[in-house]
């Protein structure tokens, strides 16, 4: 198998476990594809902005707070040390 093909595999393989859902932003108020960062946190494939899932008989994205961008902070130098 050449190397080329080798990566392709690989990009899909890794694919199919990105977690995306349809939603709407609550930056762009656009009906959109959102992309998940973390777990319950997505960002905007139209705008790129970060929303927080809520779900209370309905899922619904949310701006995020200061404490969700600590959180997502933290989560990304975890993510880089490779402590996750």
């Amino acid at each position: 198998m050449t190397v080329k093909k080798k990566k392709f595999m690989e990009t899909v393989m890794l694919s199919n476990n990105i977690d995306t859902v349809m939603g709407t932003c609550s930056e762009c108020e656009e009906d959109t594809v959102l992309v998940a960062i973390v777990s319950d946190y997505y960002r905007c494939t139209n705008c790129g902005y970060d929303n927080r899932q809520h779900v209370n008989g309905k899922i619904s994205y949310l701006r995020l707070t200061e404490a969700d961008k600590t959180y997502l902070r933290a989560a990304a130098k975890l993510d880089n040390g490779k402590e996750i």
